[in-house]
């Protein structure tokens, strides 16, 4: 069982090392996962109460603070496992607020910082620049005053940073020190030595010793000690500008869904209501321009609904009675009623949120560099420190030296920036996947989906479309098309069989309708249909019932075994014993399937089409989008051991959408789930693609390219900043005369952070970059039929009686829902409709097809 935990007192990697490390160490934790950025721990345990509580226990001890985030409706355990339902932490923060009080807590201490640190800082160097001084700060004489002024400074800076010194020295003490025992340990050291400085010049005056009070009140350090808490305050508070801006995905998401919905009475009433107090069946009226509130079905009206938010879909989706929607949509026209099926925590969109808070949260592979680092970084520098300290004083470079050497050390050096690497990075390219419609489940599967070798594809439903359609109508000489179609729709009708359904669907969608008398309707196992239509004894079915009724297929044969060829399936119609002709159906494939192979192919990956289906439908559909291999007639089961077999030539990406292939989403090394597919397939897989679009695999994979090419940047920059800054503030330079003081190497630290987070923030920039098809990619396969032979070409109808986009959409549904027409573009102003033809298409059948949807056409072109 996981639970999450908001922890409280990190503020580098080796913090998140520390509090990992003391979960992991308690009985009944399998696993543990620390984020830094979003101040949260992910416990995989037994869910026994003790153990939460013993987990929390564990942290606390470590000198961190860790607080069970409750389910809703329900307050936190506390450390003795109690439930504090009054705990102000019963509400668990949002990423989003985390990061906005995070930011506003540091702005209030940069500005009290700032307003002291400036006027010390002046009044510590004026006289090195010979800026005006206040007399009684000038002179030999008032030195004590010139130093105690300083140290009056110093004192808000350091009550309002606190933080550094409670934190630093707790940790440090229990033996666990983090980058606020640095920062504590330098600043302390600077103050002290100040302070000492004092007390020199104290009893330099009170000996008479003029000169020798001058010379401690130079060696004062004051000013060094408030710019160090100043600058790594500054870092933090712009790092904590950044970190929130990490967040901006989830933010936008959740600001996604309506803050309130029309919910409809039994009598018609209606009453605007609150989104969360909408429950399961409630009737809810959604206007043009309002949010989709929560997911559910058409009741009544109808609508265009913009669906880009949830799938990244820009063209808008026409919804009618019976159509389910999403909630966060928008509906740009019309008007509906809906039935809620889904409310609250149960939604879409709380499953996306949820989907990518629970990826932030996880850990990368890679990120176990990071944290071997983080758990000695500290420690090692603190010896590094005190080796400088050492080794200069035994070179009798001077205590100051010696010791402002040591201070730079303790300061420059950044675990803050290990620990940052990849957390920033994962959150914001899985936050700008979620965007585009690519929910990534786990920061595991974002990494590892970028050395991806072979993408092994599922046909029906991912290839292609999931449910058969009409390619092609071939009536036989001296029979109209017409008469074909009505004669089919009327003997297929009564069947529930899918082929028969995309038949009935086509005629019906010509404007034929099934009013013909049908008697005797009979299934034939293995052939077909039989039936007495207006008296006619008609017949449909395959070859082979042709044959055995004695039926002459004549040419119409050999032109039905190419379609076959063409993994079609041609279904043959005769009437008293004479052909009428074949009408072809196939399962088409998705308009960018062979472009999204191709793309594949283009980024050095071998594509596989895995299918229960037949060989010759395999190959066919192989030809078509250019597939490197086929692998037909796979059962479920063998599915996944094609996987395992392929997975010893390289990592290896399953897409797929059905049950059948829940067990090799499960086997591959990266399971991608098309949106439209099933829950369970879904539930199996890592990455989830919402437009059900294979153009996405390919970004998929670029998206994971990206963020492990930036999480790389990043541990690199952190890494040789580190490698190359703690050596250089030692003083591995002074030979040259390079030397810093803490000041420099205090806002370096704070600039080797802000970096690292701005570095990840360039993820959210990011786009899939499609390159044009390969030059070698194999050719659509080449229809023999005359039928399609004859060139491309466009009719431009001029359509009245469009009112808006809602309009627009029926229109471009009825022109594209006719054979033949491959696109239609429909223009409001215009008052145009543009359909792109594969063949030759009727006037009347184009112009019939839209007045079919109650608007006029004036005019063929």
């Amino acid at each position: 069982m996981k639970q999450t935990f908001d922890v409280t007192g990190m503020t580098c990697a080796a913090c998140s090392a520390h509090v990992e490390k003391a979960a992991r160490g308690v009985e009944g934790v399998s696993d543990v996962a620390v984020n830094l950025l979003k101040n949260s721990m992910e416990v995989d345990s037994d869910g026994a109460p003790e153990t939460l509580a013993a987990v929390a226990a564990a942290v606390e001890k470590a000198g961190y603070g860790a607080f069970p985030r409750p389910a809703k409706g329900a307050g936190p355990v506390g450390a003795g496992g109690s439930v504090a339902g009054g705990d102000a932490r019963a509400g668990a923060p949002t990423p989003m607020g985390a990061a906005a009080a995070e930011a506003k807590q540091v702005r209030m201490r940069l500005v009290v910082s700032f307003a002291f640190t400036i006027p010390l800082f002046y009044i510590s160097m004026g006289h090195m620049f010979g800026w005006p001084l206040p007399g009684f700060l000038l002179g030999e004489r008032n030195i004590m005053a010139f130093g105690l002024t300083q140290l009056l400074l110093l004192a808000p800076v350091v009550f309002v940073n606190f933080k550094f010194f409670r934190v630093g020295f707790k940790t440090l003490f229990r033996g666990a020190p983090n980058m606020d025992s640095l920062i504590a340990l330098g600043s302390t050291a600077a103050t002290v030595y100040g302070v000492y400085a004092l007390y020199r010049i104290a009893y330099a005056l009170g000996a008479g010793d003029v000169h020798g009070a001058h010379a401690a009140g130079m060696d004062l350090y004051f000013e060094s000690a408030a710019m160090i808490l100043t600058l790594i305050t500054l870092g933090k508070y712009f790092e904590a500008r950044a970190k929130g801006r990490t967040t901006d995905a989830i933010a936008t998401l959740m600001d996604l869904a309506p803050k309130t919905a029309v919910r409809v009475s039994a009598d018609g009433t209606q009453e605007q209501i609150l989104a969360d107090d909408v429950r399961e069946g409630d009737v809810l009226a959604v206007r043009a321009g309002e949010g989709v509130p929560v997911d559910g079905v058409v009741v009544a009206g109808a609508a265009s609904v913009d669906e880009s938010a949830i799938t990244g879909e820009s063209v808008p989706v026409d919804k009618a009675p019976g159509d389910p929607v999403t909630g966060a949509t928008v509906s740009r026209t019309g008007y509906f009623t809906m039935r809620a099926t889904r409310v609250g925590d149960d939604t879409t969109l709380a499953g996306i949120i949820r989907l990518v808070d629970e990826a932030t949260s996880s850990k990368a592979p890679i990120e176990k560099i990071a944290d071997r680092i983080s758990g000695v970084f500290v420690p090692v520098v603190i010896v590094i420190a005190l080796g400088t300290f050492a080794v200069w004083m035994v070179l009798g470079a001077g205590l100051e030296s010696a010791l402002s050497h040591a201070i730079s050390v303790l300061v420059i050096s950044c675990p803050c920036a290990l620990g940052l690497a990849t957390p920033t990075a994962i959150m914001v390219g899985t936050g700008r996947g979620a965007r585009s419609g690519i929910l990534v489940k786990s920061a595991e599967a974002l990494e590892g989906a970028h050395d991806v070798r072979t993408v092994v594809l599922d046909k029906t439903g991912t290839v292609t479309q999931g449910t058969p359609s009409v390619t092609d109508v071939l009536p036989a000489p001296g029979v109209p098309e017409e008469r074909l179609l009505a004669t089919a729709l009327a003997v297929e009708h009564p069947s529930e069989h899918p082929l028969a359904r995309a038949v009935c669907g086509f005629a019906e969608a010509r404007g034929m309708a099934a009013d013909a008398r049908v008697e005797g309707f009979m299934q034939v196992s293995g052939e077909g249909l039989s039936a007495a239509v207006d008296d006619a004894a008609v017949l449909a079915g395959n070859l082979r019932m042709m044959e055995a009724h004695g039926v002459d297929a004549g040419e119409m044969g050999a032109r039905a075994q190419r379609l076959a060829d063409d993994g079609k399936t041609p279904l043959f119609f005769a009437a008293d014993g004479r052909l009428l002709g074949v009408i072809a159906v196939a399962d088409t494939v998705k308009p960018t399937s062979r472009a999204a192979v191709a793309e594949l192919k283009a980024m050095g990956i071998r594509t596989v089409m895995l299918t229960g289906d037949n060989e010759r439908t395999a190959a066919a559909i192989q030809r078509e989008v250019g597939a490197d291999e086929v692998i037909a007639g796979v059962l479920p089961e063998g599915k996944e051991r094609e996987i395992r077999r392929l997975a010893e030539r390289g990592r290896v990406a399953m897409v797929g959408d059905g049950i059948n292939d829940a067990p090799a989403l499960a086997r591959a090394d990266i399971g991608i789930a098309i949106g439209a597919g099933t829950d369970v397939a879904i539930e199996s897989a890592d990455v989830v693609l919402m437009r059900s679009d294979l153009m996405d695999v390919p970004a998929a994979i670029q998206l994971s390219r990206a963020t492990l090419r930036n999480i790389k940047q990043n541990l690199f920059w952190a890494l040789v900043y580190n490698a190359v800054c703690i050596p250089v503030a030692a003083g591995a330079l002074a030979f040259a005369g390079v030397n810093l003081n803490p000041m420099i190497a205090a806002a370096a630290m704070s600039l080797s952070s802000v970096c690292v987070v701005s570095n990840a923030l360039r993820l959210r920039g990011w786009q899939p970059r499609f390159t044009a098809a390969p030059a070698d990619a194999p050719a659509p396969a080449v229809k023999e039929d005359p039928i399609t032979k004859e060139s491309a070409m466009e009719k431009t109808l001029h359509v009245e009686g469009m009112m808006c986009q809602h309009c627009v959409a029926r229109v471009k549904k009825a022109l594209e829902a006719v054979d033949g027409v491959e696109e239609a573009v429909v223009d409001l102003d215009a008052k145009t409709a543009v359909a792109k033809l594969a063949h030759e298409v009727d006037d009347a059948t184009l112009k019939a097809a839209v007045e079919e949807q109650d608007y006029e056409v004036t005019g063929v072109e």
